[in-house]
């Protein structure tokens, strides 16, 4: 273990250190520090000082993304997006990105993801032939061994081993066998990044990494505009299930990515990309008071990263768009508020 990065202290601050070789929590760790995330969208060019206003607003980690493709769902072939890639994107990119942000105390969680042609989910990979996983995840490891080689060279501070593939993760003992040859390669804190639906409940290698991640794109509402006591208790069921499953695991439960967009009716399929119709800034910035009043002091919550910050956002745009982004919208003076807040409280170490 490499102390001044891999220590809990210097991640997730626990008050129990999680061994890299993938034992458990103590059962009672105490409470957990929250990383105070954004979700970085990559771009063909990037100056430093765009990412000054995330360091202003208190956030402590970015997560970068890099893109393999599959031909199909069924396809075993896992393609390294490295050619024909925005900048951001590519290898270079993510370190000197890495690099601008942790001269701003910014640390850098690499969360590699799959593209599928044709627009189909990656949750819903799956071999039609049981010969076919073999390959797939010997593709499949090619790709996520590359990011961890690159994550380890260039001490980034958290690493991904997978996300959203939810129709790959009920074979145990490949994902075993993966996560055991990614720690051969990278020796910094490990998670995977389940959706939102049952998958991290089904989850049977929680043991093998750091801290659990999910795609937390939870359905809030049925109801164009459910007010904040409802979308509060539209969380509770939630909670109850994490909760469990916080106790289960002994792993802090972290939101990989969490955003809403602002227009109406956005909280009942918060995954939905469509941002047609009546723009609705304030039931984006009630569903942030909400997720951080239900989830931020619970002790077994490590906190969140915010879906999405754009660096190359014009002053002004935010305020006129629909999308997720809480930049220039009210939602953003939430966001500030509870991530600079949990800085002065000292709620993370420096690695």
């Amino acid at each position: 273990m490499r102390i001044a990065r891999c220590t809990v202290l210097g991640v997730l601050s626990l008050l129990a250190l999680v061994a890299v070789g993938g034992a458990g929590l103590a059962p009672n760790p105490g409470p957990t520090a929250k990383m105070r995330g954004v979700c970085w969208e990559a771009g063909r060019s990037l100056e430093p000082a765009q990412l000054d206003p995330v360091q202003d607003l208190g956030a402590d980690w970015i997560s970068q993304t890099p893109f393999g493709w599959c031909r199909s769902l069924e396809d075993p072939d896992v393609i390294l997006a490295d050619h024909r890639v925005l900048w951001g994107e590519s290898d270079s990119g993510l370190v000197q990105t890495a690099e601008w942000a942790r001269a701003r105390g910014i640390r850098t969680l690499l969360k590699p993801h799959l593209w599928v042609h044709h627009g189909d989910w990656v949750g819903h990979i799956a071999m039609p032939k049981d010969a076919d996983w073999a390959p797939w995840f010997a593709a499949y490891e090619r790709f996520i061994l590359h990011y961890a080689a690159l994550a380890e060279a260039n001490h980034m501070e958290g690493l991904a081993i997978g996300t959203e593939l939810g129709g790959t993760t009920r074979r145990t003992a490949d994902w075993r066998r993966l996560i055991e040859r990614v720690r051969s390669v990278y020796h910094g804190p490990l998670t995977y990044c389940a959706n939102w639906s049952d998958e991290a409940e089904r989850i049977e290698f929680w043991d093998g990494l750091d801290f659990i991640g999910i795609q937390a794109y939870y359905p809030l509402a049925t109801s164009a505009n459910p007010g904040m006591d409802s979308i509060r208790a539209a969380w509770m069921p939630v909670v109850a299930r994490l909760e469990k499953l916080a106790a289960r695991t002994h792993k802090p439960i972290v939101f990989t990515e969490v955003g809403y967009k602002s227009v109406t009716g956005a909280l009942r399929e918060p995954w939905s990309w469509d941002d047609e119709g009546e723009q609705d800034l304030e039931i984006q910035r009630q569903a942030y008071e909400a997720l951080f009043g239900v989830f931020w002091d619970r002790p077994w919550f490590g906190g969140t990263f915010i879906w999405k910050w754009h660096p190359h956002l014009r002053d002004g745009y935010g305020r006129a768009g629909n999308d997720f982004t809480p930049q220039g919208k009210p939602a953003l003076a939430v966001l500030r508020r509870q991530y600079r807040q949990a800085a002065a409280a000292g709620e993370t170490g420096k690695p």
